[in-house]
C-alpha cells in the first residue's frame, strides 16, 4: 500500500506492505462552507456567556491573546471576524499578545504570516517575552502545585481578555487550547518552569488525553482563575487543517464543549504494540524544527513495543528552532536514564522538560530521523539516528527489528490519541 505522511507543507509518500502495516488516522470531520459567518454566530451565541458585542459595548481595553508561529492555530481566519465584531461592537482599544510561552519572539515577517498584514499594520501585535520583567507583574502567592502568580502584565490591565486557541491532544497537558494560552503563554519564566518541573512531567497523568488528575492541567487550570481569562475563541481542525468546530465564550465551558467534540474523531483503537512505527508533526508548522518533533515521537512511543523503532518524518526547517538548550542538556550522554539523571541535577532550566519526553521516548525505542532541516551530528548529540529517506530508515529499522517486522503508520503524529483494544 502506498502512505503518505506529511512533511512540511507537502508529503512523502512511501509503500509499505500491506499484510504487516496497520494505518491510525483519526475519522473525518466535517467542515463549514462559510467559516467567518460561523465564527461570528459563535461570537454572539456563545457557550455559557453573553454575546460578545454585548461584553465589548462598555469596555476600553481588550487584549486578544494569540497562539505563537509553531502551533497550527488558524489564527487570522479566527481574529479577522473576531476583530471585526469588536470594531463594529465597541470604541475599546485593542492589543494583541502572542503567546510565546519560552520560546523565541517571532519576527515582523512571522507576524504578517499570523494575522496577516492589514491587521499587523493597523493593531498593535506584541511578542511576550517571559523573562522581561518590565513585561511582567507579580500578584504575589502561588497555585497548589507551587506556580508563582507571574504574568504578563497586560492581561491584568485590560478590561477584557480574549484567548484564541487550537484545542488537539497534548502529551503533558492532556489537551491544548483554552486556559494553557496563559500558562506557558504568556506567564513568566519561573511560573512556566514550575508548571514544567520535573516532578509535573513524571506524573502518571501528565499524558495526552487525561485531564483528571493531571497536575499539569489542575496548575494551568488554577493560574487562569487566579489570574485573568474573560473569553476563549478556540476550534477543532481536520486533516487539511480546516476549521472544523468552533467554540467561543466561558473559558472553561467552551474548552471542555471542544474537548468532547474533539475526541469523537482523534481517539484511535489499536489492537497491538509494532516493531516499527512510522510517524509525524502533522507537517508545517508544527514540524518545522526538531525540539517540536518529540510530540509526535511521543504519540508513536504509544504504540511501538519495547525495543522497537520510531521513523520520525519531520522537515525541520527552522533545524533547532532556537532550541540550543535542548541539544546541551543531552549531548554527552549515551543512555536514557543519564538524560532523566542530567535533567533532575539541572533544572530549572530552558527546555528540560522536551529533553526529559525525549528521554521517556527513548527508553521504549530507538528513533530515526527522516529530515533535510538539521545534520545527522546534531541529531547523534539528542540520541536520534538520522536516515536521508523513509526508504532508508525502513531498512534501517528492518535491521534492528527483523526483516519481516509490523508496522503502524501515524500520518497525523500527535494529533491522533491511540488507544488500546
Amino acid at each position: 500500500m502506498l502512505v503518505s505522511f506529511p512533511y512540511g507543507e507537502k508529503s512523502v509518500v512511501v509503500e509499505l506492505p500491506d499484510e504487516q502495516t496497520k494505518i491510525l488516522s483519526s475519522r473525518e470531520i466535517p467542515t463549514f462552507k462559510n467559516v467567518e459567518k460561523e465564527i461570528v454566530k459563535r461570537l454572539e451565541k456563545p457557550i455559557a456567556a453573553p454575546p460578545l458585542s454585548s461584553i465589548v459595548k462598555k469596555i476600553s481595553k481588550i487584549l486578544i491573546v494569540i497562539p505563537d508561529i509553531t502551533r497550527a492555530c488558524p489564527t487570522k481566519k479566527i481574529i479577522e471576524p473576531l476583530l471585526e465584531l469588536i470594531e463594529r461592537s465597541s470604541p475599546a482599544e485593542v492589543n494583541i499578545l502572542v503567546a510565546n510561552g519560552l520560546h523565541r519572539s517571532i519576527t515582523d515577517k512571522e507576524i504578517i504570516e499570523l494575522v496577516g498584514s492589514k491587521i499587523a499594520k493597523e493593531y498593535q501585535v506584541i511578542n511576550h517575552v517571559a523573562t522581561d520583567e518590565a513585561q511582567l507583574i507579580r500578584l504575589g502567592g502561588h497555585t497548589a502545585y507551587g506556580t508563582p502568580l507571574v504574568v504578563n502584565k497586560l492581561v491584568i490591565e485590560s478590561d477584557l481578555v480574549i484567548g484564541i486557541g487550537l484545542i488537539e491532544p497534548h502529551f503533558v497537558a492532556g489537551y491544548s487550547g483554552g486556559r494553557k494560552i496563559l500558562l506557558p503563554g504568556v506567564a513568566g519564566a519561573e511560573a512556566i518552569f514550575n508548571n514544567h518541573s520535573y516532578k509535573m512531567i513524571d506524573h502518571p497523568n501528565s499524558r495526552v488525553g487525561i485531564l483528571d488528575g493531571n497536575p499539569i492541567h489542575e496548575d494551568m487550570m488554577e493560574f487562569m482563575k487566579r489570574t485573568k481569562l474573560d473569553f476563549i475563541v478556540n476550534v477543532i481542525i481536520n486533516k487539511d487543517k480546516k476549521i472544523s468546530g468552533i467554540f467561543a465564550g466561558n473559558p472553561v465551558e467552551a474548552h471542555l464543549a471542544g474537548i468532547r467534540e474533539l475526541e469523537k474523531y482523534v481517539k484511535v483503537r489499536y489492537d497491538r504494540p509494532s516493531d516499527i512505527v512510522i510517524t509525524t508533526n502533522g507537517g508545517y508548522p508544527l514540524d518545522r524544527d526538531v525540539y517540536q518533533t518529540v510530540k509526535g515521537m511521543d504519540t508513536a512511543a504509544m504504540v511501538v513495543r519495547d525495543g522497537g523503532v520510531i521513523i520520525m518524518v519531520a522537515e525541520c526547517r527552522d533545524g533547532l528552532g532556537g532550541h540550543e538548550e535542548f541539544v546541551r542538556l543531552v549531548e554527552g550522554t549515551n543512555t536514557p536514564k543519564e538524560i532523566l539523571e542530567r535533567v533532575r541535577r539541572a533544572e530549572p532550566v530552558y527546555d528540560q522538560w522536551q529533553a526529559q519526553l525525549l528521554a521517556r521516548v527513548l527508553k521504549k525505542a530507538k528513533v530515526i530521523m527522516v529530515t533535510e532541516g538539521e545534520k545527522p551530528n546534531t541529531l547523534k548529540k539528542l540520541q536520534l539516528d538520522w536516515a536521508a529517506s523513509l526508504e532508508d530508515a525502513l531498512e534501517l529499522a528492518k535491521n534492528i527489528v527483523g526483516k519481516t517486522p509490523t508496522i503502524t503508520a501515524i500520518p497525523e503524529g500527535p494529533y491522533i490519541i491511540p488507544t488500546i483494544k
